[in-house]
C-alpha cells in the first residue's frame, strides 16, 4: 500500500529542488500539498505534481487520516545535462549546461513502533 511517483526531466536544476526537499521532509505529504500549492518557488509546482501523482497511484492513501501517512522515500536525482553555448567576447563561444532533475518519492502509512 505504497504510492510511488517518479517524475523525470523536470526543467530545473537539482540544487534548487533540494532546497525545497529539506522543507518538505519535515511536513507530512498531506500538509506538503497544502503548502506547495501556494509557494512562490518554481520547484514547488513540480513537487506538488509528484506528491499528487503518488496519492493518485494508491487511492487507499487518500482515504486515510493525513496524520497516518508519511514519506518513505523522497529524493531528487540529477538528470542529463544539455550542453549549450552563448556568444562570448572576441568571437568565442561560452559553454553552459542546462540541468534537469528527476523526482523520486514513495508515500505510505506510518510504522507505529
Amino acid at each position: 500500500m505504497i504510492g510511488r511517483a517518479y517524475i523525470k526531466s523536470v526543467p530545473i536544476s537539482p540544487k534548487k529542488m533540494r532546497f525545497l526537499l529539506t522543507e518538505i521532509k519535515t511536513l507530512g505529504p498531506a500538509r506538503a500539498l497544502q503548502v506547495l500549492k501556494f509557494s512562490p518557488k518554481k520547484g514547488a509546482q513540480f513537487f506538488w505534481k509528484a506528491i499528487k501523482a503518488a496519492f493518485d497511484s494508491q487511492p487507499s492513501l487518500a482515504k486515510m487520516d493525513p496524520d497516518l501517512v508519511e514519506f518513505k522515500l523522497l529524493a531528487v536525482e540529477e538528470g542529463k545535462k544539455l550542453k549549450r553555448w552563448r556568444a562570448g567576447s572576441k568571437g568565442m563561444a561560452k559553454t553552459y549546461r542546462r540541468r534537469v532533475a528527476h523526482i523520486r518519492l514513495e508515500i505510505g502509512p506510518k510504522n507505529n513502533q
